[in-house]
């Protein structure tokens, strides 16, 4: 089944426990972002504590209500244009606003989940499949038919290699 508009913002909305995310790609190509990318390029860095959106809105409630958002990102430097642009619009201000962020940089290691595509798993129950074309534009999204024990083991290795996302940028200029 392929998801898109009020059937994806409701896995958001109603998961129970957690929602978790693996990021794969070097970048992500998003329209809606073309702007805020471009004042980017041009050395406009956001203030993270200042930032606010619906996203990180609902990310604070949800971390009240005890209630846990996450991902890792797979990653290798140079971190490319876009990696930078995420971490200082995206991952700071929501690593500030309760999102467990991690990054598994695998330039001098084998990456142990080569092969591996992005996904959501919501509640350790469902799992959406992200599915990008290689240059990071998405094709759709596809809730997988089959069993979830994969996802959960691949969850389990990404965070137990990875570090959190303030160690991470710790004396790196974005």
């Amino acid at each position: 089944m392929l998801l898109a508009g009020e059937a994806w913002a409701a896995r958001f909305e109603d998961y129970r426990q957690e929602a978790w995310r693996l990021e794969t790609l070097p970048q992500y190509l998003v329209p809606q972002e073309e702007e805020e990318l471009q004042a980017f390029r041009d050395g406009l860095r956001p203030d993270p504590a200042s930032v606010s959106d619906d996203y990180i809105d609902q990310l604070r409630r949800q971390t009240r209500e005890g209630r846990v958002k996450g991902r890792v990102h797979i990653v290798r430097r140079p971190l490319s244009e876009y990696l930078r642009f995420e971490f200082a619009r995206y991952y700071a201000p929501h690593t500030l606003a309760g999102e467990q962020i991690r990054i598994l940089d695998v330039t001098e290691r084998a990456n142990p989940l080569v092969g591996v595509q992005d996904f959501w798993m919501f509640d350790r129950t469902e799992v959406v499949l992200m599915n990008y074309h290689p240059d990071g534009r998405q094709i759709n999204r596809r809730v997988h038919e089959g069993d979830t024990a994969p996802f959960i083991e691949y969850q389990r290795i990404a965070v137990a290699a990875s570090v959190p996302y303030e160690e991470y940028v710790k004396g790196i200029d974005l």
